[in-house]
């Protein structure tokens, strides 16, 4: 996985400004995470926030692009090139994206202690925002299409010091959901 600082963008001071004024800060964690994901869906960046070569991705693994961190939140580019996908995983913090090219698909888990259930499927397109906090972040993430995809991820968390979001990877069987 690569990973890769910038400092400048055109258009970021104006998102990063945005999400500071207006997201509800008030109300916890996963409130706030659907305020950030409002803010993105009514104004969704584009892929120009990247350069050109940003945009290819990296054939080894998704590439992460931070763009901006602070204290209260830090934003994030993703690429994943056709096939490229995450292990199932959850968040050290609330987490609001933007898809901005191509296709992401999601798998969202239950944690049982010793297994997972699938509780849901996206297929999250262009211009599609989400949110979501821990407890019951746990999903899957993976460019099933033929085209790379680009999304932008709002953490709730200062990420400068960090590599990753994540703050831990499951490895148990997944058994089917319950009706």
């Amino acid at each position: 996985m690569q990973i890769a600082t910038i400092t400048h963008r055109p258009g970021l001071s104006t998102l990063v400004a945005t999400i500071r004024d207006r997201a509800d800060w008030s109300g916890g964690p996963r409130r706030t995470a659907l305020s950030v994901a409002d803010l993105l869906r009514a104004q969704p960046p584009t892929v120009e926030l990247l350069s050109a070569a940003e945009r290819e991705g990296d054939a080894t693994g998704f590439a992460r692009y931070t763009l901006h961190c602070e204290e209260r939140f830090s934003v994030v580019a993703v690429v994943w090139q056709p096939g490229q996908q995450t292990m199932i995983h959850d968040h050290i913090a609330w987490c609001a994206f933007v898809v901005m090219q191509g296709v992401e698909y999601e798998t969202l888990y239950r944690d049982h202690g010793d297994y997972l259930t699938v509780i849901g499927q996206v297929a999250n397109q262009v211009g599609d925002a989400s949110g979501f906090a821990p407890p019951g972040d746990i999903h899957h993430v993976h460019n099933t299409g033929d085209v790379t995809a680009i999304s932008l991820h709002v953490y709730g968390a200062d990420l400068s010091d960090e590599r990753s979001s994540v703050r831990r990877d499951y490895d148990l069987p997944v058994r089917p959901g319950r009706s």
